[in-house]
């Protein structure tokens, strides 16, 4: 597909992996439109692409009708989606000691719900057309549960399994599908995470990556390769000395309030 005919539709795009994102694909000639529930980020965002085709509509991941309606009118404005990138989530302290079920469902709605919802919205069409590309934002935190992170790990080993599913059942129609899975990327999310994160990548670094695997309509792309070999290394060892091993790092970070990816 020639990016240069090819709509992006991007949510979360107002800011963090999203923002750098959307300059990236409209530098190598994607046409973006945008969501955010944030008016101002894609109103900054606009002026930073005004050189470039750009639309953008505000909308929140979480509400179907709504994001289903901002995508329509995005698609009249520009023409039909080509490439989904359900980018748009949140990290919240969800921890077994102080268990909040407001957080819990929060971060599922957003991160979890979002992505099934902004694929909804543009699944049908994709359908129709006999061709796509379905990309979501997902993350090495999806490979096992961590504490304090109860509700960001499950959001998004559901978004890897969701994935998954439609990566087997839509390959025959003509609609690829792209898992991403990166490591701890410096963004408004992480900046409220106290304590030492190992080798945090910076956002321009993350989304070059996210660009290829577009690019190159991976199936899934996890980074930092290394990170995601020893992870899986790790995951090898018997949960007990997992367990152990996760404790003692955790107890260095404390997360902090909500932030938007």
């Amino acid at each position: 597909m020639n990016p240069s005919s090819s709509i992006a539709l991007i949510t979360g795009a107002g800011s963090g992996m999203g923002r750098a994102l959307s300059h990236l694909l409209a530098r190598d000639g994607y046409v973006i439109a945008a969501i955010d529930q944030r008016e101002g980020g894609l109103r900054s965002l606009a002026d930073e692409l005004q050189a470039k085709p750009f639309a953008w509509r505000v909308a929140d991941v979480t509400d179907p009708a709504g994001l289903t309606q901002a995508v329509r009118e995005l698609e009249t404005q520009l023409a039909p989606i080509d490439v989904l990138i359900a980018n748009a989530g949140i990290g919240l302290e969800t921890t077994a000691l102080d268990y909040n079920v407001e957080h819990m469902n929060r971060v599922m709605n957003v991160n979890l719900l979002g992505v099934s919802n902004s694929i909804g919205a543009v699944l049908p069409g994709m359908i129709q057309r006999r061709r796509g590309h379905l990309v979501a934002i997902s993350s090495i935190a999806s490979y096992r549960g961590l504490p304090r992170m109860l509700a960001y790990c499950a959001s998004k080993a559901g978004v890897n399994a969701i994935m998954d599913g439609l990566r087997v059942e839509l390959k025959p129609v003509g609609i690829d599908v792209t898992t991403i899975c990166p490591g701890f990327v410096r963004t408004p999310m992480t900046e409220n995470l106290e304590g030492k994160l190992e080798d945090l990548i910076d956002v321009e670094t993350a989304a070059a990556e996210i660009a290829h695997a577009i690019r190159q309509r991976l199936p899934f792309h996890a980074f930092p390769r290394w990170m995601s070999w020893k992870l899986r290394f790790f995951l090898s060892w018997p949960l007990t000395w997992q367990d152990g091993l996760i404790r003692r790092r955790m107890n260095r970070i404390n997360v902090k309030k909500p932030a938007a990816e």
